[in-house]
């Protein structure tokens, strides 16, 4: 791909908008299918056609951009991130991959050894047991040896659990009154919820940005051009909500769109600039942690999990996030918390008008358990599913954690993504960083090659509900696409032959027919190389270019 910034003409009065024309390459539009050439005018695009076309507007253009067959696409959005978390698992120990618990440990001794300023609180992130040889996480002592004295935490991949050193329980005050306390292994339920705050609250605020710009660099580079910031009170702060949107407001990276999860919380949304009351606001935990809250128990327990908001509690807040003209949204993973939040919302509904909160579009996260009675009552309310596909390609499949949790049977009705789309309730996709890494073409290929094979669903329609998908999902139905009008948010790519997958088959049987008049995306076949981002462009802003 080359550039070239033209000289300025001679002075014609008062100049418009810079315009930058696209040459060369493929454009993803469904405004034209073979298009080979866009326009973008200031924050829009302008047109977008053949290079043919793309004549009459050269002499236009302030800089051309010489495609050389890259393809250019809408930029993704990422609809659940935690910024901070991430960006601390980018910048600090990331536990993400060891092989054993030894090799854990080791890491944590190397990590602690590596700091140049002592006192103040280390995180980490992404150990998980059920990988390792051992079949087990540290003990207390184990981890203070590791450690050598330092207060240390360290988030579970699933982040409802974590583990924590002796020095940072003895700052966390009323820790061993607290439900999930453990003497020994993993936190769960309020005591995490207390040792993080802990945590997090020993950050300091060059931490934190230096945390939050790791996070919105590596979105950028990845093609991604917004994100939706999962805050509240269980899982970061008001303080982490505002730096991070005021560091995105100065715009050298990804839009930021913030949740605020606390129920009751929806002056404190508004006050903070939150675009919803939700996001994580817990309705349960996570099955990884054994917190996700079932109708029956737990394979490998003896429990069905935790419970965090009773249907009258959803309903509460729905109705007060509807009375607002706010969107709310809930954390729920384990079908019980499923059925509580469908039973609060249609509660909610009877109280306020159903109309009134199918409009608002609310939002249920991960939304994993769900049955066919579930999945037609997404529909019959409007709730936007915001799922991550990675999390079946990490834990899916016969072998992985979700079988070990709850069976073979039961795990292989989760994240049901093919019954959604066939329902019509819509789709954005995410990865909730740090649990799963920002990977925006992995979590295409992810929901495409689910490993339930009934659940998956076309690269086409992946890539919407990870492109379009996300602006609908906060109400902006007419961006993520490259149509004249719309926001220019682009990526462009180095990619390999672009396909179109026939549409009788979801795994094999890719076509190139010109005939489909469908715009072609990459092979995503497992095994593949995953597409290179060339560039990012929000809103006509270039916040990313690779190297040369």
């Amino acid at each position: 791909m080359t550039e070239r910034t033209l000289p300025p003409g001679p002075p014609s009065g008062r100049r418009g908008p810079r315009t930058v024309l696209l040459r060369g390459g493929a454009v993803y539009s469904p405004a034209d299918p073979f298009a080979t050439a866009m326009l973008v005018e200031g924050e829009h695009v302008a047109w977008v056609g053949s290079d043919g076309a793309a004549e009459a507007y050269a002499d236009l253009a302030d800089e051309i951009v010489e495609l050389d067959g890259a393809l250019v696409t809408p930029a993704f959005v990422d609809a659940h991130v935690h910024a901070t978390s991430a960006g601390l698992a980018l910048t600090g120990l990331d536990l993400t991959g060891s092989p054993s618990l030894a090799a854990a440990l080791a890491a944590v001794t190397a990590f602690v050894a590596a700091q140049e300023e002592t006192g103040g609180v280390l995180i980490g992130h992404g150990w998980d047991e059920t990988g390792w040889p051992e079949g087990r996480p540290p003990t207390l002592a184990e981890l203070d040896e590791a450690a050598g004295g330092a207060a240390v935490y360290l988030s579970r991949t699933d982040v409802h659990s974590a583990l924590a050193t002796g020095a940072l329980r003895a700052l966390t005050e009323g820790l061993a009154d607290r439900p999930g306390h453990s003497a020994d292994g993993p936190l769960t339920r309020d005591a995490h919820h207390a040792v993080r705050r802990t945590a997090l609250a020993h950050l300091t605020p060059e931490q934190r940005r230096r945390a939050q710009r790791a996070t919105l660099a590596r979105a950028a580079e990845l093609g991604i051009g917004a994100l939706h910031e999962c805050a509240g009170p269980e899982i970061s702060s008001e303080q982490d909500l505002a730096a991070l949107l005021d560091l995105a407001a100065a715009g050298d990276g990804p839009e930021v769109f913030g949740y605020w999860g606390e129920a009751g919380g929806v002056e404190t949304a508004r006050r903070l600039g939150a675009v919803g009351a939700g996001g994580d606001l817990f309705v349960d935990g996570a099955l990884g942690s054994h917190t996700a809250c079932l109708h029956t128990p737990y394979a490998d327990a003896d429990h069905t999990g935790t419970s965090y908001l009773t249907a009258e509690q959803v309903a509460d807040h729905v109705a007060a996030c509807t009375e607002a003209g706010l969107q709310a949204g809930f954390h729920a993973i384990g079908d019980a918390a499923i059925t509580a939040v469908l039973d609060g919302v249609r509660a909610a509904g009877e109280r306020v008008g159903a109309d009134r909160v199918k409009a608002l579009r609310h939002r249920v996260e991960h939304a994993e358990a769900l049955d066919e009675k579930s999945v037609a009552a997404f529909a019959e309310l409007g709730l936007t599913a915001s799922v991550q596909p990675a999390f079946d390609a990490a834990w899916g499949g016969p072998d992985g954690m979700y079988a070990q949790r709850l069976g073979a049977e039961r795990a292989a009705a989760l994240n049901p993504f093919a019954a959604l789309l066939r329902a019509g309730v819509p789709l954005a996709f995410g990865s909730d960083a740090p649990v799963t890494p920002l990977d925006p073409w992995g979590t295409v290929r992810a929901a495409a090659f689910h490993r339930t094979p009934e659940h998956r669903i076309s690269v086409r329609a992946a890539f919407t509900a990870h492109t379009r998908g996300g602006w609908r999902a906060i109400g902006r139905d007419q961006d993520g696409v490259l149509v004249p009008g719309a926001v220019a948010s682009y990526a462009i790519w180095a990619a390999d032959e672009l396909v179109v997958q026939a549409p009788d088959s979801r795994v094999a049987g890719w076509s190139t027919d010109p005939r489909s008049g469908t715009p072609g995306l990459p092979d995503l076949t497992p095994g593949r190389p995953l597409p290179a981002c060339l560039r990012t462009v929000v809103r006509g802003r270039t916040v990313h270019r690779a190297a040369e």
